[in-house]
């Protein structure tokens, strides 16, 4: 079984400065993970300006400066010290959708930035989001389309895979994501369990779980028998499995409150006990 836990799990020591990219990495380490799933802000020297104008985004941005490949080394060094390969980077700040084709060309080329992260990484796959209204009318399917197609060869000839995550904006409801994953086949999904409206949350989990290549297994609050008392996690895991899905387990951690290690452990060992379950 492959099992990671997203850093973002961990937002908030890293907010308080009580963790760090290293230390995620050996947090994970302890966990038992097998792998591990950065999210981009826990690289905040590698992050844009939000203040920057779209046209200042030049193809020259996508590319690495030495102090920044010599920072991604170190990360890699110690990820492979401990043993873990990286898996999905989740990427905020680099999605398809814009209104303008000036905005839509900065975006690109911030993604194009961050597959050249994933790669010195050695990621198997990198996250970035469709953007667009939840509405979604044709003519943004058909935008966020030929920006996954664009995007997708050039990740691959890097080793890594493309998903979306049902996350925000036109993710976020099931018609859409299976519009644009029929529309991509090459485009995998990164199926978050807790991100879908709650009205739409079954319909999600039944009509989505199919495309899944990564997970992001959502944990908010435990009873005293370590049971998630928001969501049925057995319940969509079994929909996973009952689809043959065969990737790694990620989990998201985002305790309503309390200790983001501890409910990372509550998390790690509910998944494990559902699967070994599953598997008995």
């Amino acid at each position: 079984m492959e099992l990671s836990i997203c850093s973002y799990s961990f937002h908030r020591l890293l907010e308080a400065g009580q963790q760090d990219v290293f230390q995620y990495i050996r947090d994970c380490k302890g966990l038992g993970c097998t792998q591990l799933d950065l999210w981009n802000g826990h690289l905040p020297s590698l992050l844009d300006d939000e203040t920057r104008s779209p046209s200042s985004f030049t193809p020259e941005y996508a590319q690495l400066s030495a102090g920044e490949m010599e920072y991604l080394t170190r990360i890699k060094a110690e990820a492979d010290e401990a043993g873990l390969p990286f898996g999905c980077l989740a990427v905020d700040g680099a999605h398809i959708y814009e209104d303008s084709p000036e905005a839509r060309q900065a975006q690109k080329i911030k993604a194009h930035r961050w597959l050249n992260i994933a790669k010195q990484l050695s990621a198997q796959q990198i996250r970035i989001d469709s953007g667009g209204p939840a509405e979604m009318p044709d003519e943004v399917l058909e935008v966020i389309v030929a920006g996954y197609r664009d995007l997708i060869p050039q990740a691959t000839e890097k080793g890594i895979e493309v998903v979306i995550e049902n996350h925000w904006g036109a993710s976020r409801v099931p018609e859409n994501v299976v519009r644009i994953l029929e529309a991509v086949p090459e485009l995998g999904l990164l199926f978050d369990s807790g991100n879908w409206p709650q009205e739409m949350r079954e319909t999600g989990w039944t009509r989505c779980a199919r495309y899944a290549r990564a997970t992001h297994i959502k944990t908010y609050a435990f009873d005293a028998e370590g049971n998630e008392t928001t969501v049925d996690i057995p319940r969509v895991m079994h929909i996973l499995l009952e689809t043959g899905y065969q990737g790694s387990w990620g989990i998201e951690s985002v305790p309503r409150q309390g200790d983001e290690i501890e409910a990372a452990k509550k998390s790690v060992a509910l998944v494990r006990r559902v699967l070994g379950a599953s598997a008995a």
